[in-house]
């Protein structure tokens, strides 16, 4: 069955009451919003916390769902919600989304060695996925929300739109922003492994 299709089940038998459904909708859901409370939070326990929060007020508030996205996506506005709301506690100060991206006082990108065709179990390996997971904490929350949705959770420009509450163009935006600062960070780390291996 597909996600969608199970999300509409689910969605029927939690209106119907049954309690078991709950528990399929947590199974299905759980680590994908555990994934972006993670990566917005950068805390395992408040993501833990926001995943709480997340079903509890869905489950709660299940009869306000209009249906006019899907569960998951609905899940999800609501876990980012959440998430916003403990981001916004801890940082009095952010910085605008159009404004330009400066890494170490440069703009993006400095760099242009085109890691992303490196052999995929390159990606794999502990220090890589180290350094990718460093280099996506340090975007800003609008751009790492968008990347997580988009480019790790595999979630529509439709769907990250409706979840963030922006256009599908801001989505566009902001997710070409992410991926320009992620290759200016990580364009050393794989220029250097490249040299290592003779590649460049």
């Amino acid at each position: 069955m597909e996600k969608n299709e199970a999300d509409r089940e689910i969605y029927e038998r939690l209106r119907a009451g049954d309690m078991d459904a709950c528990g399929e909708c947590v199974v299905l859901h759980s680590n994908g919003l555990y994934r972006l409370a993670l990566r917005l939070l950068g805390d395992e326990s408040e993501a833990e916390d926001v995943v709480q929060e997340t079903f509890l007020n869905a489950f709660k508030s299940i009869h306000t769902f209009d249906g006019r996205s899907s569960l998951g996506t609905w899940l999800f506005r609501i876990a980012y919600n959440n998430a916003m709301m403990r981001l916004r506690k801890k940082k009095p100060a952010t910085v605008g989304i159009d404004q330009s991206i400066y890494l170490d006082g440069e703009t993006v990108p400095r760099q242009l060695f085109d890691w992303c065709c490196l052999p995929e179990e390159d990606f794999l390996s502990g220090e890589a996925k180290n350094q990718i997971n460093e280099a996506i904490s340090r975007l800003s929350e609008p751009l790492r929300a968008v990347f997580t949705l988009r480019d790790i959770e595999g979630l529509s420009t439709a769907e990250v739109a409706q979840i963030l509450d922006i256009s599908e163009s801001a989505v566009k935006v902001r997710l070409h922003r992410a991926r320009l600062a992620l290759r200016e960070q990580l364009a050393g780390y794989f220029t250097e492994w490249a040299e290592r291996r003779g590649l460049k």
